[in-house]
């Protein structure tokens, strides 16, 4: 048995062993082999990641890319997240990469590796770095549990910011082109900045309160799981429009003896039915191509909305409550910010300055017309002394001397 520093290597049989201790706890590894310099290179091994704080030890180099897949899923299931469909799409692309690997042999050369073959396929950088996103989470789990060191991973520079705002006019133009039944989605989407797919398309009677005058949204039904009020009376055309979809869904109800539990549906030949996003979309392409705007989307109302509140002069506490926004990086990455707070910035500027009438580089007006002359005038005398070879008439100096000649020791 021989002492190696802070640990040793011995013996059992024909196979060797190492022993270490980490933090007060003592570590015994089997080598796997007969051959003592393979005991002692383990050994060494062991005693630089103490040396780092890092230990990998025998249960992290026994973790594998499939332990780490696992330990994601048991999160969401517990958590009960929503995105899994997302999830198993960023899974399918890291499977073929890393899947047969373990967790101690992904790499940052690797992962860079990923990510160029990836973007070489012409996959979206923002994509990339979402499939990194969901990999940085897993050994997050697994470091937790003891079981995985995380690795340096990649930074991937995404510039995806969209730019679209609608301005009244285009709002206008686009409803004008949608059915019917779609045009109160788009009115109260452009008003309340709220997400079409999971918060406008979704909401029911039973959110409205037209007594108080509020929607509610309940905790745990938005993409941050927080709840959200929406007093709609103090804006004249929302509390309109949600009046004409209740006064239509009740029409309909005596008509067809239907239960109509939605704000906003749609009569597929007498048949009341929700409205599906992807037949919004479908719709909402058509008019947008129609209004000369193709490019835009629906989640465009929402910084729209942040951006005419901001107008308004709406404190941003208040409209990211009632837009559902958790911090303020919307005004950050779209570039939000007060017009009239820029005004005033520009007016203390200009506070600042010297009066701009009495500019120093100003020509006086009362000798403004002698200025071009005496120009004009100096320099034709000075192409005359340059070049004696040359004839030019001469006039007469004036008496004015020109600018040109005019320097400290001329005088």
């Amino acid at each position: 048995m021989k002492t190696r520093g802070l640990g040793f290597v011995f013996r059992r049989g024909n196979i060797w062993w190492i022993q270490y201790n980490f933090r007060g706890q003592r570590y015994r590894e089997s080598v796997g082999s007969s051959v003592r310099s393979d005991a002692v290179k383990l050994l060494q091994r062991r005693m630089a990641e103490i040396g780092s704080g890092r230990l990998h030890g025998p249960d992290v180099e026994k973790t594998t890319f499939p332990d780490l897949v696992q330990m994601i899923r048991d999160d969401y299931a517990i958590n009960q997240r929503r995105s899994v469909k997302r999830l198993n799409t960023s899974l399918r692309a890291l499977e073929p990469a890393f899947g047969r690997l373990r967790a101690c042999d992904i790499t940052l050369d690797r992962l860079n590796r990923y990510v160029a073959d990836r973007l070489a396929l012409g996959i979206a950088p923002a994509t990339a770095k979402l499939d990194m996103t969901y990999l940085h989470k897993m050994f997050r789990l697994a470091e937790r549990a003891g079981r995985a060191i995380i690795p340096p991973f990649p930074l991937i520079s995404v510039q995806n910011a969209r730019k679209g705002f609608f301005e009244r006019a285009d709002f206008e133009s686009v409803r004008s082109h949608l059915p019917e039944a779609y045009r109160g989605v788009a009115t109260f989407a452009y008003l309340s900045g709220w997400r079409v797919p999971s918060e406008v398309l979704t909401l029911r009677w039973s959110q409205v309160d037209f007594q108080a005058g509020v929607v509610r949204l309940e905790p745990g039904t938005t993409k941050n799981d927080e709840g959200r009020t929406l007093p709609f009376n103090a804006l004249p055309e929302l509390a309109h429009l949600l009046r004409s979809q209740w006064d239509h869904a009740v029409s309909l109800e005596l008509e067809t003896g239907q239960a109509v539990p939605w704000v906003f549906f749609w009569n597929d030949r007498r048949t009341i039915k929700p409205i599906h996003i992807k037949a919004f979309y479908r719709r909402w392409q058509t008019a947008c191509t129609l209004a000369g705007v193709p490019q835009r989307i629906p989640h465009d109302f929402r910084r729209t909305a942040v951006r005419n509140f901001e107008r308004a002069g709406v404190p941003r506490s208040v409209a990211m409550k009632l837009t559902g926004h958790k911090t303020e990086a919307v005004y950050r990455r779209y570039a939000i910010v007060c017009e009239a707070d820029l005004m005033e910035g520009v007016k203390k500027l200009a506070r600042l300055q010297p009066d701009f009438s009495h500019s120093s580089a100003t020509i006086p007006a009362q000798n403004a017309k002698f200025a071009g002359n005496n120009l004009a005038e100096g320099a034709r005398f000075e192409l005359a002394d340059r070049l004696p070879h040359l004839r030019f008439s001469r006039p007469a100096r004036s008496a004015t001397p020109s600018p040109l000649h005019t320097w400290p020791g001329h005088l």
